[in-house]
């Protein structure tokens, strides 16, 4: 009995961690600088995660399937230049379409490649992550590529007092919401991640729900390359990078798996903002540049060493005795 209360604690204790940790950053870094606990720097660390908040949301979902999308970087980066290059003389709503659909048309192309052809996911993004980004620096010429005066105005528009580029953020974990909690398309990619094999027997379509999660996942790799252009206004070579591990460190954090079947809609909302949190808290004390790279990484290994102690747990917690009642 007494260890069944320590491993439900721990649980609970695990399951609180992304709220223990935002809380000991806004001590820590409110101690060391007077400006971070200020309410416009919170509103702005949370402009600043919109785009993050987006991209995690999708990978967040291959996730959840037991797989991973290693190219979002590359497809923010060729949505970017895309938007930049061919749909500046369009309106925003046009080239904010635009973006999405090269996001998703390169996402479609990593699922059929992962359902059709049969190889990892891992494998599969990896490769198209070298050859997005080489694609978009072709068409780019190696050249900074700039937003449309319209499309850069986004960045600093607000909606009913709400900067645009977090009510989009918004928009995106509402849509992701419905998709994940009514409609079939949620249960189905929980059980691919839980037990492949289980869910084929009991009629999951795989394929076709595979192909739509890295459809999807490209959809909002787009979605995020567009918030992010319209926040810096121009895209360098360098757009993108690294993204995709900040997105797996912000579902991780969150709450959600590597291994797949277990996680939440709000996981990456959780894990993105902490994330630039201490981005944001590194910029106020002034560290030093290098540092970051290196608290970054601090970060994703904090977030990998969380998710295989829940791991863990949740298989003590499967194997627990069940003792007669006598």
């Amino acid at each position: 009995m007494k260890g069944l209360l320590s491993l439900r604690l721990s649980g609970r204790l695990l399951q609180a961690t992304p709220v223990i940790i935002f809380g000991v950053l806004m001590i820590v870094f409110g101690s060391l600088s007077t400006r971070f606990l200020t309410l416009e720097n919170l509103c702005i660390i949370l402009v600043q995660s919109s785009w993050l908040i987006v991209v995690a949301l999708g990978m967040n979902i291959a996730l959840l399937t037991a797989g991973v999308d290693l190219s979002v970087g590359a497809a923010m980066y060729l949505a970017a230049v895309t938007v930049g290059l061919a749909l500046g003389r369009y309106s925003p709503g046009v080239s904010l379409l635009g973006a999405m659909a090269v996001g998703a048309l390169f996402g479609a192309i990593n699922g059929l490649l992962i359902v059709r052809v049969g190889l990892l996911a891992f494998i599969v993004t990896l490769a198209t992550t070298f050859i997005g980004r080489g694609l978009a620096l072709f068409l780019s010429g190696t050249k900074i590529v700039y937003a449309s005066p319209e499309v850069a105005g986004l960045g600093r528009t607000a909606f009913w007092g709400v900067p645009l580029p977090l009510c989009l953020a918004a928009g995106a974990t509402a849509v992701v919401w419905i998709i994940m909690k009514r409609t079939p398309f949620g249960p189905y990619v929980r059980s691919i991640g839980a037990d492949p094999e289980g869910a084929r027997r009991v009629g999951v379509p795989l394929g076709m729900v595979l192909w739509g999660v890295y459809a999807l996942c490209g959809a909002f790799a787009g979605l995020g390359g567009f918030v992010s252009l319209s926040q810096a206004s121009s895209a360098s070579g360098a757009f993108g990078l690294n993204a995709e591990f900040l997105a797996i460190a912000a579902a991780v954090l969150g709450g959600t798996s590597l291994f797949g079947g277990r996680g939440s809609v709000r996981a990456p909302v959780i894990g993105a903002v902490l994330i630039m949190a201490v981005q944001n808290g590194l910029a106020m004390i002034n560290a030093n540049p290098y540092a970051y790279p290196v608290i970054t990484g601090a970060v994703i290994f904090v977030a990998a060493l969380l998710d295989s102690v829940r791991l863990r747990l949740a298989r003590r917690w499967e194997r627990r005795p069940i003792r007669p009642i006598v």
